[in-house]
């Protein structure tokens, strides 16, 4: 194991998940998770995944999860259904709404995870693994 190279690929992730996240909520009004959820929850058949199938896809926590749920149900995004075979199970459905707030913030997600893969390929640290990622590195000046 690299690790001079995973370092790079923590610093990496790190920086350009903040810079997707900061450019997200500005301005869509959602964050990285949300739009994580939001991605996740559009692709699932019906559009809707379990509460724990979510948490699984996204890399969350079942509190982080039950959380990130009451936040996008607020705004409108998804809501709450209940699975008819087990009444226990609650599920999460994306939202007209929900999927036309991930249309309008997927461009914005693909511009700013390119500004910020080409960014990062301009710092001396990190060129190696942005241009590993297919970054080419902005010019400076």
């Amino acid at each position: 194991m690299d690790a001079k190279l995973w370092e790079q690929v923590v610093v990496l992730h790190a920086r350009v998940e903040h810079d997707l996240g900061r450019t997200l909520q500005r301005r869509h009004g959602i964050g990285l998770s949300e739009y994580r959820a939001l991605s996740r929850l559009a692709v699932a058949p019906d559009g809707e995944l379990r509460m724990q199938e979510l948490a699984d896809s996204i890399g969350l926590n079942q509190s982080s999860v039950s959380r990130l749920a009451v936040r996008l149900e607020t705004d409108g995004l998804t809501r709450r259904d209940l699975c008819p075979k087990d009444r226990r199970g609650v599920y999460t459905v994306i939202t007209d709404d929900g999927r036309a707030r991930l249309t309008e913030a997927a461009r914005t997600y693909a511009q700013a995870l390119t500004t910020a893969l080409e960014k990062a390929a301009g710092d001396p640290q990190l060129t190696e693994i942005a241009t590993a990622l297919g970054a080419v590195p902005t010019p400076v000046g």
